[in-house]
């Protein structure tokens, strides 16, 4: 139904996608510190709330020849109330040790409901001219591989995935069926044959083509992966903006895939690795068959001695990694500091970009214990401060504090910029054992004079810790 006059309300639906632009920019301008993070979210959360009232009021005045309209959006009513429930229930109760798995499986949801959408357009056999056809294929394609690629993900970071699949000719069987989707596709946006038979082919091998690219990967890669697969679901969602004539999916899917991609560029550079050889090199459970073996042994150190050496230290920085969230002792690490901090201590927080299994999984962690802003520096900031440092606390970090980065050439890592811990006065690491890292590296950093292992669970060994920094007055 018409409730105003069609011209009027067809301003007011562009003025309202105006500010839903000026509301997604600004909250992805928010994001770009800790301090603005949260805030940045809900702003955009505001902009995807407006937009999606403004789609239906932009029904109101679609005609509907075939009285479908007031059932279709019951059933999208519907689906919102349902999405957000379980969105509203995982958020609150997925813990962050498993954020990064739901990241993934989110994002995966985006690229498949673009692709839904693709497929919904491309089924219907609307002869919407070579452009929007193109877009419309394109947008399914990247959908369908976003949406695939990320349940790979999310298995492998889940641990359902526990290998990765590696066979003689793989990347010359990829580019096979990424050119049969790609010929289908070009075949179904010149109308040449747009039968179901297939569209359905064509999102087939799009699927396949997500999963025998992700399997391959290595979960050390996994940050790379997730940010790339990010950018693709906003290209696709972009892409199907178009299509539908729908200024907030342009908009969203826009700012999702330029952030994305340029994430995904600083997280290959964090690895100084290119894209491709992420994607296609398998680095992340073969890397150590070219690293020279490491010499020496690992000398550990009981949690009082290192409490006391902390207590009386003049500057200790401190390095989490994964082993940090997996023991959930983000807590325990600030009481931790907190207690330094009382010593007079000087207590820093190093992060390194691809610490963890996400894009700024360290920094979320910390910043959920209330660790002040202004006591995290990213590696750029706090490198040179190691050799003025008394004691570096590595508590489940790996690759990203090992040195053979800077001087084995023979390394995968080999020229990936590193945090330097091992210029420290002294290092204490805390690991649950002797095993590699999630890369199946040795890391040299373990063997090296200045430093000792305290072996155990982040948040018994904190604990221990913390407990002989109270004995020292």
């Amino acid at each position: 139904m018409n409730f105003m006059n069609p011209a009027l309300a067809h301003g007011l639906i562009n003025a309202a996608y105006l500010l839903v632009a000026f509301l997604f920019i600004y909250g992805l301008k928010r994001m770009s510190a800790p301090s603005t993070a949260r805030s940045g979210i809900v702003w955009a959360g505001y902009g995807m709330v407006i937009a999606t009232l403004v789609t239906f009021l932009a029904l109101s005045g679609t005609p509907d020849p075939a009285g479908l309209l007031s059932t279709n959006v019951v059933l999208a009513v519907v689906a919102i109330a349902i999405g957000g429930l379980i969105a509203a229930y995982t958020g609150r109760k997925v813990a962050m040790t498993d954020m990064p798995q739901m990241i993934a499986l989110y994002n995966g949801f985006g690229g498949g409901a673009a692709a839904a959408i693709a497929a919904v357009e491309l089924y219907a056999g609307e002869n919407r001219g070579p452009t929007l056809g193109a877009l419309a294929v394109l947008g399914g394609l990247i959908g369908a591989v976003s949406f695939s690629g990320s349940i790979i993900a999310f298995g492998k970071l889940q641990g359902l995935i526990k290998k990765s699949f590696r066979f003689g000719g793989q990347q010359v069987v990829n580019v096979v069926i990424l050119g049969a989707a790609v010929v289908l596709g070009a075949m179904i946006a010149s109308g040449v044959h747009g039968e179901a038979l297939y569209v359905t082919l064509f999102f087939v091998a799009a699927l396949v083509i997500g999963v025998t690219m992700t399997l391959p990967i290595g979960g050390a890669d996994m940050p790379v992966v997730i940010s790339l697969y990010n950018a693709l679901t906003g290209l696709a969602v972009a892409f199907e903006g178009f299509v539908l004539n729908n200024a907030a999916m342009i908009i969203a899917g826009t700012v999702v895939g330029s952030a994305g991609t340029l994430l995904t560029q600083l997280m290959a550079k964090a690895m100084n690795r290119s894209l491709g050889n992420v994607l296609f090199a398998g680095f992340g459970e073969s890397a150590a068959a070219g690293t020279t073996a490491v010499t020496g042994s690992q000398k550990p150190i009981e949690a009082s001695d290192a409490g006391v050496m902390m207590a009386f230290a003049q500057k200790v920085i401190v390095v989490p990694g994964y082993g940090l969230a997996v023991a959930q002792a983000q807590h325990k690490v600030w009481e931790l500091a907190q207690l330094l901090i009382e010593h007079g201590v000087t207590v820093k927080f190093a992060i390194h970009p691809v610490a963890g299994r996400m894009p700024g999984h360290m920094n979320v962690l910390l910043a959920e214990a209330g660790v002040p802003y202004d006591l995290i520096s990213d590696l750029d900031e706090i490198n040179a401060e190691f050799e003025t440092c008394d004691v570096a606390l590595i508590i489940g970090a790996n690759d990203v504090v090992n040195p053979v980065a800077r001087n084995d050439k023979s390394s995968p890592i080999y020229g990936m910029p590193i945090l330097n811990a091992d210029k420290s006065k002294n290092v204490i690491v805390i690991k649950r054992g002797q095993g590699q890292g999630f890369s199946g590296i040795e890391n040299a950093l373990f063997y090296l004079d200045n430093t000792r292992m305290l072996y155990g669970d982040a948040q018994a060994a904190l604990n221990q810790l913390i407990q002989a920094v109270k004995t020292v007055g």
